[in-house]
């Protein structure tokens, strides 16, 4: 019994000791837990307030857009701004949009269509051979030609527009096609692109075997390094057509008839023929929300080929992210 005296407080002594050792290790346990739970908050807080004003700055003039083509023009002005109109109201519009000068609207898109498609052809056979070129060959004013193209990828269009009016009408090609065509055919932005996708992500090992087995050039690049970069003839493509689809101030200045005018240009003449906007647009007017359906349908192409060539868009923007 007196041993059993004498162990119960050496059993009880070290926790006694222990206790306050516990506590000083939870103590700071418990800060770090409320200094990371008030990062938290306050990282939440700040992408809440972002996606905030991006929703109101972004997503609903979209959303008002969309809903604004489904009313008349008194229920876009009386009614709830993000309320749905009616299906009927949808139809009126895009008859009164079609009848408009004996549909204007259809000669546009195909105007758009046809200036988009001959220029991606057209850019594509001259932006991948020279990306392909500046990548892989060596010759004299290689870099000064490397430089120049960046240095015309980064001006603003706006600043092209008299030197190449001046050049189109030169050559006679003012009111054709062409004016609108060959401006945008050298796409220095698709030729850098190429550059650094044939620098980066193709091997340069493989395309020297190909040429020791006896391949030209010529055939290296076909039968090689063109299979090889699908992904960003198809991310040049989307980026090029793009540009030329809502090409506005070049035939703006190029094209005096309206039957020859893209949708853009059009687009921009039906917001003159407004009568809330352009109080002299007499009998030829047409209403806001028609003029709201007519934008709809202006960026829908652009939409439906980004839709379809996602996929390889991806692709071609990942592709040269990692040199192995």
């Amino acid at each position: 019994m007196p041993t059993e005296t004498h162990a119960t407080p050496a059993a009880t002594a070290p926790r006694t000791e222990r206790e306050p050792s516990a506590m000083s290790r939870t103590a700071p346990r418990a800060s770090r837990r409320a200094h990371r739970s008030v990062g938290e908050m306050s990282y939440r807080l700040l992408a809440g307030s972002i996606l905030t004003v991006f929703v109101v700055f972004f997503v609903l003039p979209v959303v008002w857009l969309l809903l604004a083509a489904t009313k008349t023009d008194q229920q876009l002005v009386h009614d709830h701004p993000l309320s749905f109109g009616s299906f009927g109201a949808l139809a009126d519009n895009w008859h009164s949009l079609t009848a408009f000068q004996d549909g204007a609207i259809l000669q546009w898109l195909g105007n758009s269509a046809l200036y988009a498609v001959v220029s991606l052809v057209i850019t594509l056979c001259v932006s991948v051979p020279a990306g392909y070129a500046l990548a892989m060959t060596e010759f004299r004013g290689r870099k000064t030609l490397l430089v120049t193209t960046l240095v015309v990828m980064l001006m603003p269009t706006a600043t092209l527009v008299v030197p190449l009016f001046l050049e189109v009408n030169a050559a006679h090609l003012i009111g054709t096609m062409w004016s609108i065509v060959l401006p945008y055919s050298f796409y220095p932005f698709g030729v850098y692109l190429t550059y650094i996708y044939f620098t980066t992500a193709v091997p340069k090992d493989l395309l020297a075997a190909a040429r020791m087995d006896g391949c030209s050039e010529f055939g290296v690049f076909r039968h090689i390094a063109l299979p090889l970069a699908t992904p960003v003839i198809a991310l040049v493509g989307f980026f090029s057509f793009v540009a030329n689809w809502t090409n506005y101030f070049l035939p703006y200045v190029m094209l005096p008839q309206d039957d020859q005018m893209p949708v853009q240009v059009g687009v921009g003449n039906l917001l003159s023929s407004v009568p809330q906007f352009n109080p002299t647009a007499g009998s030829l007017a047409i209403e806001r929300p028609q003029l709201a359906l007519a934008t709809l349908v202006a960026i829908t192409p652009v939409l439906v080929v980004f839709l379809f060539a996602q996929r390889f868009l991806v692709s071609g923007m990942l592709a040269g992210a990692t040199k192995e």
